[in-house]
Order: structure tokens, then sequence, then C-alpha cells
């Protein structure tokens, strides 16, 4: 019997680490993100390992090559500078006004502000954040890391409440502008999200933002490849087959029809979905465990508000363009059906 410790809903990259969880070692691609640009953006469904994600970026900018040893990185990294790093989760509560997510910044930015050096209160939260920002570059010597998890949990709340939407927008967009503002301080900035709106985009004063979402080199930065199943979970899948009842061959298959099916880009591959996978060795059954604590309570509501026919995805066609951005005064929900799930039949 495999003694293999499954991550079910740890997020944390120095936990996972020092307590021996399982881990797919992801670091060569972060690597090559860290070195080939400095501004990203990257939408996944939920479930699928953006914070974990954002907090191996944080162990490493924050320079624990310890956490790294055996892993890809530690041959890839020679010099394992610390930086500041500012990391900002906005899925920490349920948002009703716009209020409720200035004053989950402000406790973020104490934070930091209480390490770094801090501004007047009165200040607005992107006035503060600029603060921060240089200060934190002036105290350590070193340019600054931004990371932000579910940048948009707010907007996606709002969904609907068109007035309250464009609240939301008004305070993310001039806090996100910072980051454009204050790049001669910024070493480097990674946003995470389920979804990307378009439009009026919260983005569109930081015109430097790479979307890799869609990008095919970067389509198993999260999730679990095949290529990873195989490669990690060999002899666990031998036994889920014996408790199943069924071969090897089988099992493989009966694991892509239920947790496979992810596809990020055009002719990918497809991308098992990591908390479903980790659920099934766990437990050594097939269940619908995403769906019972990942579906999102937005996604719900929009397809009640527009009465919308599930079976017309089997025969529903679309741009590249029309999926990857969200416009709240569309009576369309497909593209954020796609983007909380993004799952797709071969």
């Amino acid at each position: 019997m495999s003694n293999r410790i499954y991550p079910i809903g740890i997020q944390n990259f120095e936990k996972i680490r020092v307590d021996g969880y399982f881990y797919v070692d992801k670091t060569a691609l972060i690597y090559q993100m860290v070195k080939t640009g400095g501004y990203y953006f990257l939408s996944r469904p939920r479930r699928f390992g953006k914070s974990l994600l954002i907090s191996t970026l944080e162990a490493y900018f924050s320079g624990k090559k310890e956490l790294f040893e055996g892993l890809a990185m530690e041959k890839l990294e020679k010099d394992w500078i610390k930086y500041p790093v500012i990391h900002l989760d906005l899925n920490a509560k349920k948002f009703d006004t716009v209020d409720d997510l200035i004053r989950l910044v402000d406790r973020q930015l104490l934070v930091y502000e209480s390490q770094y050096g801090s501004c007047s209160k009165d200040e607005t939260i992107d006035d503060r954040l600029v603060t921060l920002i240089r200060l934190a570059a002036e105290k350590t010597g070193q340019r600054v890391v931004i990371l932000v998890d579910e940048y948009d949990k707010p907007m996606l709340q709002a969904i609907g409440r068109d007035e309250l939407q464009e609240e939301y927008w008004n305070t993310l967009k001039a806090f996100y502008g910072v980051l454009k503002s204050m790049d001669g301080y910024i070493k480097f900035a990674m946003l995470t999200g389920v979804t990307k709106f378009g439009k009026v985009s919260v983005f569109s004063d930081l015109n430097n933002l790479d979307d890799i979402s869609m990008r095919q080199i970067y389509v198993d930065l999260c999730g679990i490849s095949e290529q990873e199943l195989h490669d990690n979970l060999e002899s666990e899948l031998h036994e889920l087959a014996d408790a199943q009842g069924v071969t090897y061959d089988e099992i493989c298959k009966k694991l892509r029809d239920y947790y496979d099916g992810y596809h990020f880009t055009y002719n990918s591959i497809g991308i098992y979905n990591p908390f479903s996978l980790l659920n099934a060795f766990k437990y050594q059954e097939f269940g619908s465990y995403w769906f019972e604590t990942g579906t999102p309570t937005y996604l719900v509501e929009l397809l009640k508000k527009h009465h919308y026919d599930l079976h017309r995805m089997a025969h529903e066609e679309t741009t590249a363009e029309v999926l990857n951005s969200i416009d709240s005064t569309s009576d369309n929900p497909i593209p954020v059906i796609y983007q909380s799930t993004r799952r797709c039949n071969r």
C-alpha cells in the first residue's frame, strides 16, 4: 500500500515540502517563466493549483533554497537572491460591498507596512501600494515581487450587479495600475484568477501583462499531465486498479474519462484536475470531487439568470477571443462557463 501523503486542500508550498506531502515538480517551468518575463497573468479553474503556484513563487523569490532540494529548480538557479515579496490574496472572504474589498486589502497591506514602513492611513490603497513598493525596494536594496491570488473574486461575486461590479473595477483598476507606474521598482509580478474580464478591463493600465492562460508552453503549469501522472504515480495506478477490480489499462482509461479533458488552448494535451485526481488515489474510489467542493456559486446563478440550456454546449461554436474575455453586460454565459471549468470533450 502506498505511503503517499496527498496535499488535499493544502496550498502552501513550504508546508508541502517540510511535511513530506506529494508534489509534482513544476519548478523547471517556473524557472523558465521567471527568467523570460516579468509580468504574468494566468487564469485556471478553481481547485487547479493556482494558489500553490503563487506560494511556490513566493518561496523561490524569498530565497528559500532548502525547500527546493531534489527539485529541478535546485540545479537551475545559481544565485538564490532574496527579494521583498508582497503577496495579496483576494480569495480570503466573501465580498458584499466595495468597503469589504478595501478592508481586506488594507489588512494585508498593513502586514507589509509593518515590515517595510508605512504611509498615511488616509491614503487610498493604490497610493499605499506605491509607497510600500518604493520603501520595500529602498530598505532591501532589491526590486519587489508582487503576487496576487484570485484577483477577480470580488468581480465574480458581483456578476449581474453592474453597479457594484463597476465599483470593484474602479478600485482594482487603480490598484493594479500601480504595477505599471512602479515598473522600475518591480522584479516580477504575477496575478491569477478564474476568469479574464474584457472590455473595461482592470488591467487596461497594465498593458505589459503577459496573459499565458492559453499559451501552449504553459498548459501544464497547473494541474497534472498524462506524463506526470505516469512518472509520479505509476505504482499507485496499479493499486487503484486492484482496488477497483479492473486492469491497469482500464483504470487509466477511467481516470482519463473522469478527470482528464481540461484543454487550455487549441489542440493541447489534456490536463487532469489535481484535486479530483488526488482524491481518487487517496480514497481509492471515483467521485465528483471538484463538483462537490469547487462549483462556483456565481456560475450557477448566471446559468439560472439566463435560462441557459446546457445541452447547447455540445453544438456551440465560438472564437478564442470570445472565450478568453468576459463581458458582464452580455447575456452569453459561454465565456464564464469555459473559464470557470475549461473542460472540453476530445
